[in-house]
């Protein structure tokens, strides 16, 4: 059976299928600002799948998206009443995003617990999932990109510069100095996070990190052991076959 998994985030909306074998194939996204009935009918021609589950922190893309996939086949959105494989700890479980759902079920299926995933993306998220396995809460950060436009956009001087490792922490141009910054500051923001969060826990736990920018930043953070790019839709994966195999 062929199911579409739908990750629709605040940026781009990842499609992906995924079949009995436990594979993501055809993986391909678009700009969630252009989300429209219209480009889904594009996107999708000659795409053949039986269901879909849709992950979706924009309400208003959730809605085209459900409408049009739901008019086409069985359809199920994550929320904390999908069949996850672990308990929520969290005082109102439906204000948790279903991204970060989608990382707990990934991760306990995938890492074991305990552990925190770590998704670099728009924002940055900590998730942690307990022993039991449990979700019971975590951290919500500005994203890398996040914050390094917003500087571009409030500084008459500064300039667009790629993110990248930089040569030395000292730049030697204004470029370099921002991206030193970036990605040096990043990784500092991260470790403290994570030394907070182990030291709250009093316990060894597993760093796992996903999203756009999780390998550039983990290559200076010892503490995360793992990266993981697909964590998310595998974890949509997961749910998805318990709700329609």
């Amino acid at each position: 059976m062929k199911i579409l998994l739908v990750d629709n985030s605040n940026t781009r909306t990842k499609f992906t299928l995924a079949d009995d074998d436990q594979a993501l194939c055809d993986t391909f996204w678009i700009p969630t600002n252009e989300i429209t009935r219209g480009t889904l009918t594009e996107r999708l021609a000659g795409i053949g799948f039986e269901a879909a589950l849709i992950c979706s922190v924009v309400p208003e893309k959730r809605a085209i998206l459900e409408e049009y996939l739901g008019s086409l086949v069985p359809i199920h959105r994550l929320t904390h009443e999908s069949p996850l494989g672990l308990e929520i700890d969290y005082p109102n479980p439906a204000s948790i995003g279903a991204d970060r759902l989608a990382n707990a079920v990934g991760v306990v299926a995938r890492h074991g617990s305990p552990a925190v995933v770590i998704d670099f993306g728009t924002a940055v998220t900590f998730d942690v999932v307990s022993a039991a396995p449990a979700y019971c809460g975590g951290v919500i950060a500005p994203g890398l990109g996040a914050m390094t436009e917003y500087l571009g956009r409030r500084t008459a001087l500064l300039p667009t510069f790629e993110m990248a490792e930089p040569p030395a922490a000292i730049g030697k141009s204004t470029a370099g100095a921002m991206q030193s910054g970036a990605v040096i500051g990043y990784r500092g923001l991260v470790k403290e996070i994570l030394a907070e969060i182990r030291r709250e826990l009093n316990q060894k736990i597993h760093a796992v990190a996903t999203g756009g920018d999780a390998a550039l930043i983990s290559r200076g953070v010892p503490e995360i052991e793992t990266v993981d790019p697909d964590l998310t839709l595998h974890g949509l994966r997961i749910v998805a076959e318990r709700v329609f195999l």
